[in-house]
């Protein structure tokens, strides 16, 4: 064994250059040498690619390495050609490659020169493949982010549960699979479905300490706040990551015209501009990438100083994976999280065309990130308790919540009524169900279960459902519940938990961040301050109090959070310049204009406040607007489903784009098409309840109304309400 050591040492200083080995590095490299299987579960920037590339320059014949993307291949093969004097030691084999290139790539294997072939899971499928790797030396097999083998994973992929039989096909050779990101049950997924139940099997920590996690609440002003947090890290490298390849084009362009040096990159661009953009990135020729989960994916770049995600991603292990691309030098990494319930119901909404077990499965993946996303808990531990790994610090210095003051609430007596609701419900239900039990909400499968005669129905009402959530995820953070991913997440007690029961200890929790209160706490970090003034902010929202209560309107109707928050950020003191801030309009500019401006033009001349011009974004001039389009469609009393057919969009969706309008201070009138669906006396209830509300809130008003109206309705009359009464 200390010869083998000695020999790998020796390898790892003729090819690489090195002294020494990262964490794990030399056990796994041994165990794959001595013929074994492996399983590796290591963070980012960890070493992985080492663990396979070393033992195949070490080993007779070629690796066979199966990788999700072409640009990783080319990424890899280019990285490991820098390495070594030999030419065509690592090639990939993949649609991109000529007849000619393919043959070269063919007979280099064969003469043994090759000791690297990298290939997609389609090209391992193709039956000319594997007959030409059933006639070649292989030494062994390494499955590279193996979590897109599991349907829990966070890209799933078909073509990687298939690889198994295909490798049975060629022969019988050691495998190893490498991943970044997996949970116990990914983790299970991806051994049973490559049949190496037996490996070994390596799990570094998940915790990169080098890294602050940060969740910010999405607004209108999103594009300004990240244009400011860019302009405040000048020179530094950053991903932003997008799930619509259509913003990411967007989102490319209006940073280009702000000065900033950033490209896209998606699947749908043609392979030599999603390549060069790619380069031009790693080659710091350009500071930002704008990209869809395709790009990163054992991207080398070590000084990737900030990952920020313009909309949430579907999972945490996404969410992790793409995170982990920052500081992978060991340096200081920034993830910038925006947060928008809004986005997780579309991709809700997305999954229904899905098989019921895979829309199963996506919907609790959702849950966990909304969690994670309101949880006021510390991120990192949120993080590593979801792969598994207990943090055992409660503040870990290095993320908003934990820099964020936080009240602790005693929840002793409530922890004892939820343990003993899982407990007497059989340990078969899943958090949702538990929190119905406690705030005694009777839907259907509760009173069929006879579970509403419990004792602890409804004994925790007066907590609250949003405080009940709370305590259930930080009850399982806390090691007293746990979560039976097997079973889609169905609660179980540990034996802490059922301890607990008869013996109880003090437990606190920490209450979850409202996202609809638009003045959560901000925090100040390098490079990334938060601009808006937080006491100016607060003497426009006391403004917007009164000439509300003088207009007989709830304030929301005058202008809307986000709108003061650009006030207080930009500090407007013209009306050209107060009509640039989003939802603000010619109407509410002269209805309201003249007394905002001239508290903020006093408020500027007391506090000597030096104006950020460098921040009033420039917009990208859009292309066939649909906003114009469905103005003027309405203007001439177009039928509203059939201008949503005719514009490609869902119903909910020209909703969406209804809202935008309006809230941008555009009058539209829409009472043609209500009342088509509404008589008079709905038509008055239903704008009372707003001309009443002190919130803008559609789900209040869904509660308030239970099913007399659709959730479609409700929101086409909040448009006609803001637009008549609020522009």
């Amino acid at each position: 064994m200390a010869d083998r050591k000695t020999e790998i040492h020796q390898a790892l200083k003729h090819y690489f250059g090195f002294e020494k080995f990262k964490g794990q590095q030399l056990d796994i490299i041994s165990a794959l040498l001595d013929g074994e299987d492996v399983f590796v579960l290591m963070p980012t920037g960890g070493g992985k690619s080492m663990c396979y590339q070393l033992p195949a320059l070490m080993s007779e014949g070629t690796a066979v390495v199966i990788s999700p993307l072409i640009a990783l291949m080319k990424n890899q093969v280019d990285a490991i050609s820098n390495y070594c004097e030999e030419e065509g030691v690592a090639h990939f084999l993949n649609s991109s490659l000529s007849r000619a290139a393919t043959e070269q790539v063919k007979a280099d294997v064969r003469s043994g020169k090759t000791k690297l072939l990298y290939v997609a899971p389609e090209s391992l499928s193709k039956e000319e493949n594997v007959e030409f790797l059933r006639s070649v030396k292989v030494s062994f097999f390494a499955v590279d982010e193996a979590h897109c083998i599991s349907e829990w994973g966070h890209d799933f992929r078909p073509e990687y549960r298939r690889i198994r039989p295909i490798i049975a096909e060629i022969g019988n050779f050691p495998v190893i699979a490498l991943t970044a990101t997996a949970t116990p049950k990914v983790q299970h997924d991806i051994q049973k479905n490559l049949g190496i139940h037996d490996a070994k099997v390596f799990r570094s920590s998940f915790n990169r300490a080098n890294l602050y996690y940060e969740v910010r609440p999405k607004t209108q002003d999103i594009d300004r706040d990240i244009i400011r947090y860019i302009k405040n890290s000048p020179s530094c490298s950053g991903i932003i990551y997008c799930l619509s390849r259509k913003k990411v084009e967007e989102l490319a362009q209006t940073l280009q015209i702000n000065g900033i040096k950033a490209l896209p990159y998606h699947a749908g661009m043609d392979a030599a501009t999603r390549s060069a953009n790619q380069d031009d990135f790693l080659n710091e020729r350009v500071d930002v990438i704008v990209a869809t989960i395709a790009f990163g994916m054992g991207i080398d770049k070590p000084d990737v100083r900030f990952v920020i995600h313009y909309d949430i991603p579907k999972s945490l292990e996404g969410y992790y994976q793409e995170t982990g691309r920052a500081g992978r030098d060991g340096g200081e990494g920034r993830c910038i999280t925006f947060y928008s319930r809004k986005d997780l119901n579309k991709l809700d909404k997305l999954m229904q065309s899905k098989p019921v077990n895979e829309q199963e499965i996506g919907h609790l993946l959702l849950l966990e990130t909304a969690a994670y996303a309101e949880s006021s808990v510390c991120r990192r531990k949120i993080l590593l308790n979801y792969f598994g790994e207990v943090y055992e610090e409660d503040d870990c210095g290095n993320c908003d919540n934990c820099l964020r003051t936080r009240t602790k609430v005693d929840a002793t007596s409530e922890l004892r009524e939820a343990i003993r609701t899982v407990d007497e419900t059989g340990e078969q239900y899943r958090l949702e169900y538990i929190i119905n039990i406690l705030i005694g909400r009777k839907t259907d499968e509760l009173k069929s279960n006879g579970h509403e005669t419990l004792d602890t129905f409804g004994a925790l009402e007066s907590f609250g459902e949003k405080m009940v959530g709370a305590l259930l995820r930080q009850a399982i953070i806390g090691g007293f519940l746990s979560r039976d991913f097997e079973n889609y997440g169905i609660l179980k007690l540990t034996p802490r938990g059922k301890e607990f029961i008869n013996h109880p200890t003090s437990f606190k929790i920490v209450e979850d961040i409202d996202y609809s209160e638009a003045d959560i706490e901000p925090q100040v970090r390098s490079g990334a301050a938060c601009a808006t003034d937080t006491v100016l902010y607060s003497i426009l929202k006391n403004l917007r109090k009164q000439v509300a209560r003088a207009a007989e309107l709830p304030p929301y109707v005058i202008f809307q959070d986000p709108t003061l928050e650009a006030m207080a950020t930009t500090y407007p003191l013209t009306n050209e310049e107060l009509l640039a801030i989003p939802g603000v309009g010619t109407g509410k500019a002269s209805r309201y204009g003249r007394q905002f401006l001239e508290v903020i033009a006093k408020y500027v001349e007391e506090n000597d406040v030096i104006r950020p011009e460098d921040i009033r974004v420039r917009s990208i001039p859009k292309k066939n607007n649909k906003k114009v389009q469905i103005i003027q469609a309405i203007d001439r009393k177009i039928d509203l489903d059939e201008l949503a057919q005719n514009l490609g969009l869902e119903f909910d969706e020209l909703i969406d784009e209804l809202d935008a309008i309006v809230e941008a201070g555009t009058k539209i009138d829409i009472g043609y098409f209500l009342d088509e669906i509404f008589d008079d006396e709905q038509q008055e209830e239903l704008m009372d309840f707003f001309r009443t509300s002190e919130e803008d809130d559609v789900e209040s008003a869904i509660q308030e109304f239970g099913d007399d109206y659709s959730e479609q309705d409700i929101r086409l009359a909040r448009v006609r309400f803001i637009s008549e009464v609020g522009n």
